[in-house]
């Protein structure tokens, strides 16, 4: 059973958007799978290296679409995909220092700041970019 699941809930209703978060679902799996098999050790930097690299490629992705669209809550917005990369990079760089495993508290971290971000604050940009032809 995966970590995370993938419902229709979490649909901005842009398919290209879509499958962009299926993705970042399915790197959160992946890393948990990892810990649930006990490779966790040998995979996590790995793994969050392509977590951050990926959540990057989508948030400039959902960024141009706010500005050529002129998006009104862009600036809040942007700091929200900031303020994430940020502690995944923090999460990084204490895994790899030594001072942090890959654990629970960890996977529910990632868990949570995704559904709630595109429950909460992804969900807002869906009729505005539909309305502007981003599909």
């Amino acid at each position: 059973m995966p970590f995370m699941t993938w419902t229709e809930s979490l649909s901005v209703k842009i398919p290209s958007i879509d499958e962009q978060h299926k993705n970042l679902v399915n790197l959160i799996n992946k890393l948990h799978d990892a810990m649930k098999a006990g490779k966790a050790k040998d995979v996590m930097g790995e793994i969050l290296q392509e977590l951050i690299n990926y959540t990057k490629y989508h948030f400039s992705t959902e960024e141009k679409y706010m500005q050529q669209t002129q998006y009104p809550a862009t600036v809040s917005h942007v700091n929200e995909h900031n303020q994430f990369v940020k502690k995944a990079v923090e999460l990084q760089n204490s895994y790899n220092s030594g001072k942090t495993m890959l654990s629970l508290e960890v996977m529910n971290f990632l868990n949570d700041w995704v559904s709630k971000h595109i429950l909460g604050t992804d969900k807002k940009y869906s009729e505005h970019f539909i309305s502007h032809g981003i599909k």
